[in-house]
């Protein structure tokens, strides 16, 4: 079934619903996505596209690079667009028996469905090939394909830059519907504790011990955690230590992160963890030692910018309701734009991602079809 929706772009509708089903059951977990590229390059070679690979994967063991594909359009000496998304899942999909029920495309109970992020890949698809089909003059098209993102953004941090032309696109990656327009993401760093107390046997020696878990409970009893403000998100998540039950504790080490729209905020509530941590230290006579890692930069691209007009105008477009925003999640993103790819975030619907219940609606996976062929038709217009 053919469908125009509002958009003078026309898609295929029982094509882009077999892409995706056919994209979701390849299995290709975060660091063994060599299965999903394989699927990807004659696709993409079909549609025109020249294909380089990086060396990526040899930074965490993987089995293959981050896919950086290029097509010249129609139009070679128009500004470029990217569109990327990451080709691993959360978790395997082996076994995927898609449900269709009311609408929405569920698993069968017993995988995750991979809709974050196989629902871009097949959208991307389709609205390359129907600006194709159509004859919708455009300029160059790139796809900037990345791995390992759901560990940690790990495959667009050891992206080869070097190899990516354009300089701005769009990430459909978030569960908002087809119409949510993130403009703004957070500054993110893990925190490390290293909480010093003194080991004793509790039947031999109890007096000569200083439990470091004491310390570790009286730094978190004091320690802001939570939503600390509207800009601002603390967690501790990991709390490492002990051996034995008869032994008094010696070690233990919590580990968290922070996010924040401002960089401020972040270094102020880490500076505010590590005080915490050493001020109980002190009092217990043991000792801490507190460092920070940083994750991703933030970024903030305003209403004006070209890529916020350009997705308003699609989501017109295609008559979706639309809307700007802002999130303190994560995402490739980030890192791009932290690296000079100046990119935001775009809904595509899927819901309880990373669970066996995840789904998407058919209404948002056919949205995103079309709203890929009008960002790169309006892209084209606007430049």
């Amino acid at each position: 079934m053919v469908s125009e929706n509002k958009t003078t772009v026309k898609i295929n509708e029982e094509r882009l619903l077999d892409s995706f089903l056919e994209l979701a059951k390849i299995n290709a977990p975060s660091g063994s996505e060599k299965p999903m590229a394989e699927f990807l390059i004659p696709k993409l070679e079909e549609l025109g596209f020249s294909i380089q690979f990086d060396e990526a994967h040899k930074e965490f063991g993987g089995n293959c690079g981050n896919l950086i594909a290029w097509w010249e359009g129609t139009d070679s000496d128009a500004e470029p667009l990217f569109l990327s998304t990451h080709m691993d899942t959360v978790l395997p999909t082996e076994g995927l028996d898609p449900v269709i029920k009311d609408g929405i495309i569920y698993s069968d109970g017993t995988t995750i469905l991979g809709a974050d992020d196989r629902a871009a890949l097949a959208a991307y698809l389709e609205g390359i090939k129907v600006i194709q089909e159509s004859g919708t003059p455009c300029g160059p098209i790139e796809l900037v394909l990345t791995v390992n993102e759901q560990p940690g953004l790990v495959g667009a941090s050891h992206l080869d830059y070097s190899l990516v032309k354009s300089k701005k696109g769009f990430i459909f990656d978030s569960s908002g519907d087809v119409g949510q327009i993130i403009l703004q993401g957070p500054y993110s760093s893990r925190i490390y504790c290293d909480i010093k107390g003194r080991s004793s046997h509790i039947g031999l020696n109890p007096e000569e011990g200083i439990n470091a878990f004491l310390i570790a409970s009286d730094a978190l009893k004091n320690m802001k955690l939570g939503k600390i403000d509207d800009q601002t998100l603390a967690n501790i998540g990991v709390i490492k230590g002990g051996t034995m039950s008869s032994i008094i504790p010696g070690e233990v080490e919590l580990v968290g992160e922070v996010r924040s729209f401002e960089k401020e905020g972040l270094d102020n509530q880490l500076e505010h963890m590590k005080a915490a941590v050493e001020k109980a230290a002190e009092q217990h006579d043991g000792s801490a030692k507190v460092r920070f890692e940083k994750k991703y930069l933030g970024f903030n691209v305003p209403k004006e910018d070209d890529l916020a007009k350009t997705a308003l105008s699609a989501a017109d477009e295609i008559g979706v309701d639309k809307y700007t925003t802002k999130t303190l999640g994560g995402a490739d993103t980030n890192v791009l734009n932290e690296n000079g790819l100046e990119c935001i975030t775009l809904g595509n619907g899927f819901r309880n991602i990373h669970t066996f219940h995840e789904h998407i609606s058919i209404e948002n996976l056919m949205n995103g079809g079309r709203y890929a062929a009008g960002l790169i038709k309006d892209w084209y217009e606007t430049h």
